[in-house]
């Protein structure tokens, strides 16, 4: 059980007042090509562009960052699969898998994210669920728990089909939660990769199809796609000075030009800020302590980025009610939640900021030692 303390402030004043700056001043972009867009920061969810964001439109192989994401949190990325001719049956862009084939995962998840191969898509549905079937399962429930609300998954490889629909914006909170996986992120930001497979495996190499990573400066991924029904979809990627934007794009005949422009646009407008200072004068109670209270602090500087000067930032610090001495220095005493908007953005902990020894015990003390009940009541009849 802790104690909560909350700490409330409109960024509106509090960006002015400390930094004196001014957010927004960029013009959005206005003239791009896409039917529906999205631009997010992937620290915060804090939307910076938006056109037709919660429109349904097919995503074409932008699927397969859900597909590739679903198979590498399965665990068994080195797990070494044969293909079979059910696997590789598919139309399509290929890798050139063929059956009695071995691959491992993990370069079934890089000739998805780099070549775009729907057989290998196909293949890694059957690797990881057994079926086609059941791998849609773990992609349609991987999207409700990321807060995808308006998206169902139909086919692992992006192929058309009449229930297999997406929007902007839940494509952005994808590629954003994708990001966060490690390896993902290593895969899709990568040129070219050499890999091995076949049957015997030899060396083979990817090629990245997403132009940004050689044009745009601080571009790490993500996922191009397209079909005559779908049209252009791209889903990009970017970082700079500790920012890291997700910008979509459905059905837009310029996408390249489209995500400069929008990546382009968020980095003139988000600032990193640190708000270290909304946690302070935090202590916490202890019990049979060289001291009655020990001081708390973060782990580690709060640094967020920022845009929206109308959005109000929170913070909930939950506290140990009391603690035992001794307490050592940085020891974890509670955690402070980060909001905007409502939204939870960081997590930090909070550890003891100094060494709290336990006190002498009296000698009538060790000869009738008192219960924990009786201790806690002792405190706190002393510090009142």
């Amino acid at each position: 059980m802790c104690k909560k303390i909350i700490f409330s402030v409109m960024l509106t004043a509090f960006l002015a007042a400390v930094f004196g700056f001014s957010v927004y001043a960029a013009e959005k972009p206005q003239d791009l090509s896409a039917q529906a867009y999205v631009l997010l920061s992937a620290d915060t969810g804090e939307v910076l562009a938006a056109k037709n964001a919660h429109e349904r439109h097919s995503m074409a192989s932008t699927t397969k960052i859900m597909t590739a994401l679903v198979a590498l949190e399965q665990g068994i990325p080195e797990q070494q699969i044969q293909v079979t001719s059910d696997m590789v049956r598919v139309e399509g862009t290929s890798i050139g898998l063929l059956p009695d084939d071995l691959i491992t995962v993990r370069t079934l998840v890089s000739g998805m994210l780099l070549e775009s191969g729907n057989d290998a898509a196909n293949v890694t549905a059957y690797a990881v669920a057994g079926s086609q079937k059941k791998f849609l399962d773990l992609m349609n429930q991987k999207a409700a728990a990321i807060g995808m609300q308006n998206t169902h998954f139909e086919t692992v490889s992006g192929l058309d089909s009449d229930n297999h629909y997406s929007t902007a914006y839940d494509m952005a909170i994808l590629g954003a939660a994708a990001l966060r996986n490690t390896e993902f992120r290593r895969i899709c930001g990568q040129k070219s990769e050499r890999v091995l497979y076949g049957n015997p495996p030899y060396a083979r190499t990817l090629t990245n199809h997403n132009r940004l990573l050689s044009e745009y400066p601080g571009a790490i991924g993500i996922k191009t796609g397209f079909t005559k029904k779908s049209g252009r979809c791209l889903v990009s990627a970017a970082e700079r000075d500790g920012i890291t934007l997700v910008a979509v794009t459905l059905r837009a005949p310029n996408d390249w030009a489209d995500h400069r422009k929008l990546l382009d646009y968020g980095f003139s407008v988000m600032q990193t800020r640190e708000y270290s200072d909304f946690v302070k004068d935090i202590s916490v109670p202890v019990v049979g302590g060289s001291a009655p209270r020990v001081p708390a602090r973060l782990y580690c500087p709060a640094v967020l980025p920022v845009a929206d000067a109308s959005a109000e930032l929170q913070v909930e610090v939950y506290v140990q009610p009391f603690l035992y001495a001794p307490v050592g220095a940085g020891n974890p005493v509670g955690t402070a939640v980060y909001k905007l908007d409502g939204k939870i953005v960081r997590e930090i902990p909070l550890v003891a900021a100094e060494d709290i020894e336990c006190t002498t015990i009296p000698l009538e003390e060790a000869e009738h030692p008192r219960t924990p009940l009786q201790k806690i009541k002792s405190f706190f009849a002393r510090t009142d």
